[in-house]
C-alpha cells in the first residue's frame, strides 16, 4: 500500500511539473499582456507601483521553468536532497504567489483614485496632434473602449483643445465606428459614443489586474498539490526501509 501511495504521488508529481511549465509560459503571457495594456492607459495613472503584481508574476513565470526541471529530475531520481530543494523553492513561490494576490487586490482598489487625480489633466492637455503623447492616449481609449470625454462628450466644451479649435465639435475618435460621415460636430450628438471614459477606463484597469490575481491564484492552488505531493514521496522514503532498500539495491541484514 505504501509503495502505491508513493508511485502515485510520483506521477501525480511528474505530471505537475510538466504544468509548472505550461504555467511558466502563461504567468509570463499575462505579466506581458498587463505590461502592454497598462502602457496604453499609463497616463490616466501616476503610481508606477501598480505594476508592482505583474514585475512579480513574470519572475514568477520564469522561476517556474527552473522548478519544473528540478522537480522532474529529483522526482525521477528520487533524490532527497532535489525534492528538498523542490519543496522550499516551490513554498517561496507559493509565498510570492499570496503577496501578488494581495498587491492585486491592494492596488485595485486604488485604480478609481489614481485614474480619477489624472484624467482631467490628461484631457486638458489634449491637443489633437500625433506627436503629443496625451492626444494618442485619449484617441486611442476612446476609440478601443467607444467613449467620448470624461463623463460624457459634453465635457470637451470645456477643454483647452475645444476654446482653441472653435469649431464646435469633438475629437474624430469619439465618432462611432458605424458612422462614416461623422465629424465629431456637436449639432449631430447621436453620431457621437455617449459615454463617458473616465468609468470604462477604471473598469479596464480593474479587469486587468483581476487577471493578474485569478492567475496567481489558481498556479498557487497547483503549487500546493505539488508541495503536498512532494512531502508524500519524502515522508514514505524516511519511513519505509524496505523502499529505501528497493531503491538503493541494498538487503537486509
Amino acid at each position: 500500500m505504501g509503495q502505491c501511495g508513493i508511485t502515485s504521488s510520483k506521477t501525480v508529481l511528474v505530471f505537475l511539473n510538466l504544468i509548472f511549465w505550461a504555467a511558466a509560459g502563461i504567468l509570463c503571457y499575462v505579466g506581458a499582456y498587463v505590461f502592454i495594456t497598462y502602457d496604453d492607459y499609463d497616463h490616466f495613472f501616476e503610481d508606477v507601483y501598480t505594476l508592482i503584481p505583474a514585475v512579480v508574476i513574470i519572475a514568477v513565470g520564469a522561476l517556474l521553468f527552473i522548478i519544473g526541471l528540478i522537480g522532474c529530475c529529483a522526482t525521477v531520481r528520487e533524490s532527497h536532497c532535489g525534492l528538498t530543494t523542490f519543496v522550499v523553492i516551490l513554498l517561496l513561490v507559493f509565498v510570492t504567489e499570496v503577496a501578488v494576490v494581495v498587491l492585486g487586490y491592494v492596488y485595485r482598489a486604488k485604480v478609481e483614485d489614481e485614474v480619477n487625480s489624472s484624467i482631467k489633466k490628461v484631457y486638458d492637455e489634449y491637443s489633437g496632434t500625433n506627436s503629443n503623447a496625451q492626444s494618442r492616449a485619449i484617441d486611442y481609449v476612446q476609440r478601443q473602449l467607444h467613449c467620448c470625454g470624461i463623463h460624457s462628450y459634453s465635457d470637451w466644451k470645456f477643454t483647452r483643445w475645444y476654446e482653441e479649435s472653435k469649431n464646435n465639435s469633438v475629437p474624430i475618435s469619439c465618432c462611432k465606428t458605424n458612422v462614416a460621415s461623422c465629424t465629431g460636430s456637436l449639432t449631430r450628438p447621436e453620431d457621437l459614443y455617449q459615454e463617458g471614459c473616465e468609468a470604462l477606463v477604471v473598469k479596464k484597469l480593474k479587469e486587468i489586474m483581476m487577471y493578474v490575481i485569478w492567475t496567481a491564484l489558481t498556479f498557487a492552488a497547483i503549487q500546493m498539490l505539488g508541495m503536498l505531493c512532494a512531502f508524500v514521496v519524502l515522508c514514505r522514503r524516511s519511513r519505509d526501509p524496505a523502499y529505501e532498500l528497493l531503491i538503493t539495491g541494498g538487503t537486509y541484514a
